[in-house]
């Protein structure tokens, strides 16, 4: 981890100004307890928490919750972020993590695809828990370790590193890899795209399928009726056209299957949100259907 030397006053040792109060920032989904729910999530807080900085915890909890953190890019080997502290100007925190080499990962996809559960979980979005012994096996680490492979950076003057700024960032990304795993292998010089991509193809040059062309069949035209009242008469509809209608027993299901919104930033929790209007729109459209829709 690198280290800053600057000179600092001596109130700046113990006088911590409150944040200005930021807009439109990302907010933890968490508003108490535990940051991550999945055990890589929370295998990347204990990355954190194996630091040993003290209140600066509990302060880049307060501010991950309270939306300080105004954005986060993740790219490979690199995050950037912007936190909002008690300047004008948001702090710039930069998180810096060894990425693997295009060889390694070959090796370890490679490793990956002869475990059929693996390539199955990873294409369902979760992180299987036996994927830490393939990385072992080649001497490698899924998580960065505290000295080797992972720096950290904010241009506030605080003279902790990682300082509370950090540790917001770093509960954020907790919360993110809940919702996408994938985004731990992007850091390590991986996206999600080129992982599935050899994951399905096994690193051979992929071909092109064969179209079959489909059989042709012949239906008998069907004459017209000679009548112009019967072309253009309607039956009347069955009583169960339309079938059993009923609302469903999941709200939201669809929204749910697409999972949570990168980086909220709302004050209440996308999935409440939309379970809440999902209720009154289904609860609404069934009395439409039945014929009790009530005008105000």
């Amino acid at each position: 981890m690198s280290k800053r030397r600057r000179r600092y006053r001596e109130f700046d040792y113990d006088y911590f100004p409150p944040a200005r109060e930021a807009k439109g920032g990302i907010k933890a989904q968490t508003k108490r307890g535990a940051f991550a729910e999945s055990w890589w999530a929370k295998r990347w807080i204990e990355v954190l928490e194996s630091f040993q900085i003290g209140e600066r915890l509990s302060r880049g909890r307060s501010y991950a919750r309270r939306g300080q953190v105004l954005s986060i890019e993740i790219g490979k080997g690199r995050v950037e972020a912007k936190v909002q502290g008690s300047r004008v100007q948001p702090y710039f925190v930069e998180i810096t993590v060894k990425a693997l080499s295009d060889e390694e990962w070959k090796s370890l996809v490679e490793a990956f695809s002869r475990q059929p559960i693996f390539a199955a979980k990873l294409a369902a979005g979760e992180m299987p828990r036996e994927i830490e012994s393939v990385f072992d096996e080649m001497k490698l680490t899924l998580f960065p370790s505290r000295f080797k492979d992972l720096s950290t950076e904010c241009s506030c003057p605080d003279w902790s590193n990682p300082c509370k700024h950090i540790a917001a960032v770093f509960y954020l990304l907790g919360e993110e890899f809940d919702r996408d795993p994938f985004l731990i292998f992007k850091m390590r010089g991986l996206s999600r795209e080129e992982m599935l991509v050899q994951l399905s193809t096994g690193h051979q040059e992929p071909t092109e399928p064969e179209i079959e062309e489909p059989e042709e069949i012949s239906v008998p035209p069907e004459p017209l009726p000679m009548d112009p009242d019967l072309f253009w008469k309607t039956e009347k509809p069955t009583e169960d056209f339309f079938g059993e209608v009923h609302i469903p027993t999941v709200p939201a299901g669809v929204v749910k299957q697409l999972g949570n919104f990168p980086f909220w930033r709302g004050e209440i929790r996308l999935m409440d949100a939309m379970e809440f209007f999902y209720k009154q729109a289904s609860d609404m459209g069934l009395n439409a259907f039945l014929g009790e829709w009530e005008k105000e």
